[in-house]
């Protein structure tokens, strides 16, 4: 029992020392979260996204560092029972060295098992609370969007039957004029037709009545393009003063969306810190005891 103490005692200083190696990886992020943190203070505009980040670097960081320390001491830990097992075969009771090594590889063994299942938790703890935060993230973002898009949902309705209703009621105007069209239509045949006579009268031949009619057509024609022209510009520049507008109330929206969710990232970041402050002091209370605890166990 003495010499499993014995040579547990090293192996347990070791850990010791590498635990505290490993765990002062952890509080070295702080001073840069707490940067990061008044970085968000000044509103910047991809600031929790980055604090996010980096927090989850240093996360990665510290689970990587005690990974490396168990994997280490594991390798020591074979490499010591290989040795002692080694060993054992030039003693006169073999089986006796034998077991007493193989006990004292398990019983280390042991230690890093149940180290590594605590690490194995602690690394599924933070997936799942990552996970979450990206959860939150989506929701919240969803949540704020949703009055946006129910507002263009509604104008773009809106929109839908009031074109409707003025087609309906471009219809309902045609069909009343229809009658008044084709009265229009039979007085000005009447009209070509007294023309007609009147310049027969005159002298004017056929001929020449077609040309100066082909000519005010043409005439006639001409002013109705230009006028059809002035309509439609007059139109489009209308419809692009339409389009500035919703573009400018859109952005306005935009700004005052991008403002609160800044600053819901600005307090979930603040939080998360706070909470791993606070999480790191427990476990370096918690590894503190345990290596008050082990310093006892040596000196028993």
């Amino acid at each position: 029992m003495s010499a499993a103490l014995t040579l547990s005692a090293p192996a347990a200083a070791q850990t010791a020392a590498r635990l505290e190696a490993a765990s002062s990886l952890a509080p070295a992020a702080v001073p840069g979260e707490r940067a990061a943190s008044a970085a968000n203070a000044t509103g910047a505009d991809n600031a929790g996204n980055a604090e996010n980040a980096d927090n989850a670097a240093s996360l990665d960081s510290a689970f990587d560092a005690r990974q490396r320390v168990l994997d280490q001491r594991s390798e020591e830990n074979n490499y010591r029972y290989a040795v002692a097992e080694h060993d054992c075969y030039s003693k006169f009771l073999v089986n006796h060295c034998l077991n007493k090594a193989r006990d004292s590889m398990r019983s280390v063994q042991a230690d890093i098992r149940k180290e590594q299942l605590a690490l194995d938790g602690e690394q599924r703890v933070q997936r799942a609370r990552e996970r979450d935060e990206q959860a939150a993230l989506k929701r919240a973002q969803d949540e704020a969007g949703a009055p946006q898009r129910a507002a263009d949902d509604a104008r773009n309705a809106q929109a839908y039957e009031d074109k409707q209703r003025q087609h309906q009621l471009d219809q309902a105007q045609r069909a009343a004029e229809a009658p008044q069209r084709s009265a229009n239509a039979e007085a000005y045949q009447a009209k070509q037709q007294q023309h007609a006579l009147d310049q027969a009268q005159r002298g004017i031949s056929p001929s020449q009545a077609a040309a100066n009619s082909q000519a005010y057509d043409q005439k006639q024609a001409d002013f109705q393009r230009k006028l059809d022209e002035a309509r439609q510009q007059g139109a489009q520049k209308a419809q692009e003063r339409a389009e500035k507008q919703q573009t400018f109330e859109k952005k306005q929206t935009e700004a005052a969306q991008h403002k609160t969710d800044v600053e819901a990232r600005q307090k979930q970041a603040a939080e998360k810190a706070e909470q791993k402050r606070q999480d790191q002091l427990k476990e370096q209370q918690q590894l503190e005891e345990q290596q008050k605890q082990q310093q006892q166990q040596q000196q028993q």
